[in-house]
């Protein structure tokens, strides 16, 4: 009784009243098992000693503003558009800037493979940081050609998410290989509690981010490993990932390489000295943000953008997404379009590879398709793991975050935001080789699912707001 009561003062401050019902309900029916995964993942904040130095961090991003705002802005910009920049700048990302290219690689090995290539030309310096990497058969001509830039003495640091690292097939290979090549590297929010590192376990570094020279970037979904994951189940049952990776020069690859200082300083508290310096204008005149979030803060950046475009849009919005998991905002947003007469789709896919965020998304299949949303699903045995969010014929957001509260609240990530209609044509094409490969779910089709499938969807779903 002394546990629930507790809980009853302790569990709602400052929490989301969805997340304070989901923990008291856990603890009420479950004391002492609930009140120990409460203290375990219950606090969706950084340390103390990480929320300073992410203070810092956001600080050092918000003085590069100045020298960042760079390239000439496409004219005509929509007054939404503008509001839409001002917001994300507002909540801590870096200022737009024009004059960019920017070019979709939406074949797997082909994206590791130019990832290589633009690493053979560093002069200055390479920055690799991304969710999962491993040296593996497919990861072999990046790891060579970080070895080629290491023998020419260029410095090439590295960061990669601890646990994610820790749990997946070639760890100590990866990073005895890192060690040897001479690459600086360091893990992102790592557990080590004997070194007085720890945190809320499952607050992970998600982004995929190279940085060369700071004159081209790479910005996407995919991490940096076979796309089979390297797991002996995965392999088995066949499953491969499917993502998108972007190319980008100009301007905006300074604000991907601050978002990579800012996460390098977290970890090591020292910068290198790096000038952010004037940029030459890319290949292509698009108009770029790039917006972090994550933990280190206030607000849910990538939801609140996300929304923002879901209202602007006039006639269509597409949503790829591995897991969606809508919070009531979302949902909100994406009814309201449609009832508004905008087309919306939602690509994800039909398999899933992990078991609770698969059966929580189902659990919204139904309400999604009576607003109206048309629901395609990418056939096994692919993993549609794409993150992109288009809406009509100019703008659409490219990165590392899902559309779930994880990605939203939990996980550092970051989005570009891009302006500029041949984008969104190269990323319409794209979609149409997703619905090629998909299967359309319509609700007469989904209200024949058994019971005890409904079932387990919506015990999944209470689980999704557990932050």
């Amino acid at each position: 009784m002394s546990i629930r009561i507790a809980a009853v003062v302790v569990v709602p401050r400052n929490r989301k009243p969805t997340a304070a019902m989901a923990w008291l309900l856990a603890i009420f029916l479950l004391p002492v098992p609930g009140a120990f995964l409460f203290i375990l993942i219950g606090n969706p904040r950084l340390p103390r000693q990480k929320r300073r130095m992410q203070a810092l961090i956001n600080g050092y991003l918000r003085e590069a503003n100045d020298i960042l705002e760079r390239g000439g802005l496409r004219p005509n910009e929509p007054n939404w558009f503008s509001s839409l920049v001002r917001m994300n700048r507002e909540l801590g990302a870096l200022p737009i800037s024009g004059d960019n290219g920017v070019h979709l690689i939406s074949d797997y090995q082909r994206s590791l493979d130019e990832m290589a290539e633009a690493i053979r030309g560093a002069e200055r310096y390479v920055h690799i940081e991304f969710y999962i990497l491993k040296s593996d058969a497919s990861t072999d001509n990046v790891f060579r050609a970080m070895e080629e830039a290491r023998s020419r003495g260029i410095p090439v640091r590295v960061m990669l998410d601890h646990w994610a690292n820790l749990s997946k097939p070639l760890h100590r290979q990866t990073l005895d290989r890192l060690s040897e090549m001479g690459a600086e590297w360091r893990f992102a929010l790592p557990l080590q509690p004997l070194k007085g590192k720890m945190q809320r376990p499952d607050l992970r570094n998600h982004r995929k981010l190279l940085i060369i020279d700071g004159e081209v970037a790479f910005l996407g979904s995919q991490n940096l490993i076979d796309r089979s994951y390297n797991v002996r189940g995965n392999i088995r049952r066949g499953l491969k990932w499917v993502d998108i990776m972007v190319r980008l020069d100009g301007p905006v690859v300074s604000s991907v390489d601050a978002v990579f200082l800012s996460d390098w300083y977290g970890e090591t508290e020292s910068i290198p000295d790096i000038d952010l310096r004037e940029m030459n204008s890319g290949s292509g005149d698009l108009d770029c943000q790039v917006v972090p979030s994550g933990p280190g803060y206030e607000t849910e950046n990538n939801l609140r953008m996300f929304l923002a475009l879901i209202f602007a849009a006039e006639r269509k919005v597409v949503m790829v997404s591995p897991y969606f998991v809508p919070n009531e905002a979302m949902m909100a947003a994406v009814a309201i379009a449609c009832s508004r007469g905008v087309q919306v789709e939602l690509f994800m896919s039909k398999l899933g590879d992990q078991a609770v965020v698969y059966h929580a998304q189902r659990s919204y299949y139904e309400a999604l398709l009576e607003a109206g949303v048309r629901i395609w699903l990418y056939e096994a045995p692919y993993i549609l793991h794409t993150k992109s969010l288009s809406i009509d014929d100019a703008v659409a957001v490219i990165g590392s975050s899902n559309m779930d509260e994880r990605s939203f609240g939990l996980n550092f990530e970051v989005s570009l935001l891009v302006r500029g209609e041949e984008f969104v044509e190269e990323l319409r094409a794209v979609e149409d080789v997703y619905r090629s490969s998909s299967t359309e779910l319509t609700l007469d089709e989904w209200r024949k699912q058994p019971l005890r499938s409904t079932v387990l969807d919506n015990l999944a779903r209470l689980t999704s707001a557990l932050q």
